[in-house]
């Protein structure tokens, strides 16, 4: 295998939704398809119907460019592109041969009035936003059904949690899923607020050319009912690039959830590690090369590095593409070129992510085991009881009774048969395990 990138050699089968929108095959599609579109825009104009005729034959038969584009058109492409080392440029001139053929009379008009930038922005706002829009957002959303399906089922399976590592308050196994489930939710719905811009003003944002042309055309009306026509909205007022500070807003939502699924992934391993999840046995499967009984967290480790690789290149890119020098220069060209490899190893993350998520399931025992031997967990629950009842040394008491020693269920109930507390308060302290020390777990979970 010759692919540097393992998007494109290793993980090539898992993320080939997305050779559609990042592919250089499906950016020159792209490229084909705004021009064409802005030619048909052109042509239902008012000030430009009489001079450009394109009946609806015509208009099939140019819709069918972009449709049908495939390698072999491609390549045409890229042997154009030898020739004038400027790829938009080339795109132009395949356009320009193809429409000969259609009509000849179209010619003048492709690419009238543009700036490369234009077809550029409008293709790539429209590339990611499919990207995200359909296999990105369909891979969260399986991602975010697995978690609350989990949560759903284990909401009330009670489990002793760590802070700092060290035992802590009850909580419940469903509860610590729905904490990743809701960040992942709401970052989601922060991601489809966000319109991305798109320019389509000419050489320095100024419609200058169109202008002298046709003067009496409100060329930024157009450009807004256009960008409007491809699901986009317009920026008027640019240079000769859109700013792309819409677009560092999108990368920015997903470096957010990159951070959560990777707090996730971290965490889901260490629940494996402790033995409250159970990874299920694959048949054939093997876990390491020299010790048979292995059953490695592949999927949560395979994510964690992809997140990582992801963010540090989503946060360049969010920060990298809003600055260009002056009217506009050309480092941005190249780094455009990447964002499908930010969100390549997202999408893949996610994937491994799912697989994971749907190969663990509780350990109950262990947890049980657990809770059992943390007793010491209700030292809280006994000082604040103290406190209620009048006590200004709770904290300091119960201190004392119990850090950094064992406390087992006896030593518990002899705490409690020294406290200076109501007989109500006394029997609900009595009454209370760590298994049950859970507070409003069930109205926190609600929805769930």
């Amino acid at each position: 295998m010759s692919s540097i990138s393992p998007l494109d050699g290793r993980y090539k089968k898992d993320v080939q939704e997305l050779n559609e929108y990042f592919s250089e095959q499906a950016l020159m599609r792209f490229r084909l398809y705004v021009e064409i579109k802005y030619l048909i825009f052109l042509s239902q104009t008012a000030s430009l119907k009489n001079r450009i005729s394109i009946d609806a034959k015509d208009k099939k038969a140019l819709e069918g460019l972009y449709k049908n584009f495939d390698q072999r058109e491609y390549n045409a492409i890229k042997r154009i592109e030898v020739k004038t080392k400027h790829d938009v440029n080339a795109v132009v001139e395949y356009l320009s041969q193809k429409i000969e053929s259609i009509s000849e009379s179209l010619v003048p008009w492709v690419h009238f009035g543009l700036t490369s930038e234009d077809i550029n922005n409008t293709a790539y706002s429209l590339m990611i936003k499919g990207a995200v829009e359909g296999p990105i957002f369909s891979s969260l959303s399986a991602v975010s059904s697995e978690l609350k399906k989990i949560a759903t089922k284990t909401k009330g399976l009670s489990m002793l949690s760590l802070t700092h590592g060290q035992p802590a308050t009850t909580t419940t196994l469903g509860k610590e899923m729905a904490v990743f489930h809701s960040r992942i939710e709401k970052q989601t719905q922060q991601i489809k607020k966000v319109r991305l811009l798109a320019k389509f003003s000419g050489a320095t944002g100024t419609f200058a050319a169109h202008k002298i042309a046709f003067p009496k055309e409100n060329w930024v009306s157009f450009s807004k009912k256009f960008m409007a026509s491809l699901g986009l909205e317009n920026n008027p007022i640019t240079t000769q690039i859109e700013p792309n500070d819409s677009l560092a807003e999108l990368l920015h939502g997903f470096v957010r959830i990159n951070n959560i699924l990777t707090d996730m992934s971290v965490d889901m391993w260490l629940y494996i590690q402790r033995n409250v999840f159970i990874q299920k046995n694959k048949a054939g499967e093997v876990g390491s090369s020299t010790m048979p009984h292995k059953i490695n967290p592949i999927f949560f480790e395979n994510a964690e590095g992809n997140l990582e690789i992801a963010n540090t290149n989503l946060n360049f890119l969010s920060t990298r593409l809003c600055r260009s020098r002056l009217q506009r220069d050309l480092s941005g060209s190249t780094l455009f070129r990447n964002v499908g490899t930010a969100f390549g190893h997202s999408f893949l993350a996610y994937k491994n992510i799912n697989k994971g998520l749907e190969r663990v399931h509780p350990n109950k025992v262990q947890m049980g085991v657990e809770l059992e031997n943390s007793w010491g967990i209700l030292a809280e629950a006994i000082q604040t009881v103290l406190r209620k009842n009048g006590e200004k040394k709770a904290y300091q008491k119960i201190k004392t009774l119990t850090r950094g020693k064992v406390v087992d269920k006896e030593k518990y109930v002899d705490i409690i048969s020294t406290l200076d507390v109501s007989d109500e308060d006394r029997a609900a302290l009595v009454n209370l395990s760590p298994a049950t020390y859970l507070g409003e777990v069930e109205k926190i979970l609600k929805k769930y």
